[in-house]
């Protein structure tokens, strides 16, 4: 019951964390950060979030990270050609400007240090494990992927609706693969760096 409880808040605070932000209440940055810094510790703190029992956790943790650049690849490709979609630009330059204020290093330790593992601990650590118990893990890896999605349709975002989409079925599938949460968190962590490190171009 307790963590159940922990996954039905958790999906509230995402949900209610975005309209937040999208309402200009917080930040990106105080949202997240703050929220999967939470989220993170608790779902540790179960002591029933699984490294890596299917895959050696150093085979895991190299392709996470692998993957992560693969993925930063994939959405610089994609976000060059869908800026020229003037909205979808416009929702992107949002994301961005919410920087303004924090240095890179900064922000990489909010985003890639704090919310990524976070992330990762919640959904892919705590979330994934849950529902396979009930529904097998191919099962539990489609579900989560889909409260993943809808929970951060929330933000209004198209760029964030997108990531979560397509990011959320790589880190989903990693999970899937290991069992685990090494090898997605790897991966999570190494495509936000890389996003706020080297940001898609204009086109």
């Amino acid at each position: 019951m307790v963590i159940l409880a922990l996954m039905v808040s958790g999906v509230t605070g995402v949900i209610v964390g975005w309209r937040l932000v999208a309402a200009g209440r917080v930040s990106v940055w105080v949202g997240q950060g703050a929220l999967f810094g939470v989220l993170g510790v608790l779902s540790l703190g179960t002591g029933r979030v699984p490294l890596s029992p299917k895959v050696w956790w150093g085979w895991a943790l190299l392709a996470g990270a692998g993957s992560g650049v693969a993925l930063y690849l994939a959405t610089v490709s994609f976000v060059w050609l869908i800026r020229r979609w003037r909205v979808f630009e416009r929702h992107i330059a949002e994301i961005y400007d919410q920087r303004k204020g924090l240095s890179l290093p900064v922000a990489l330790a909010v985003a890639a240090l704090l919310v990524s593992p976070g992330e990762e601990l919640f959904w892919r650590g705590l979330f994934q494990p849950r529902l396979a118990e009930a529904a097998g893990w191919a099962g539990g890896s489609v579900l989560t992927w889909l409260v993943y999605v809808v929970a951060n349709v929330a933000s209004g975002s198209l760029p964030i609706v997108a990531a979560a989409v397509v990011s959320g079925a790589v880190w989903g599938a990693l999970a899937l693969w290991t069992h685990g949460v090494v090898a997605s968190m790897a991966c999570h962590m190494a495509w936000t760096g890389l996003m706020l490190a080297a940001p898609p171009p204009r086109p």
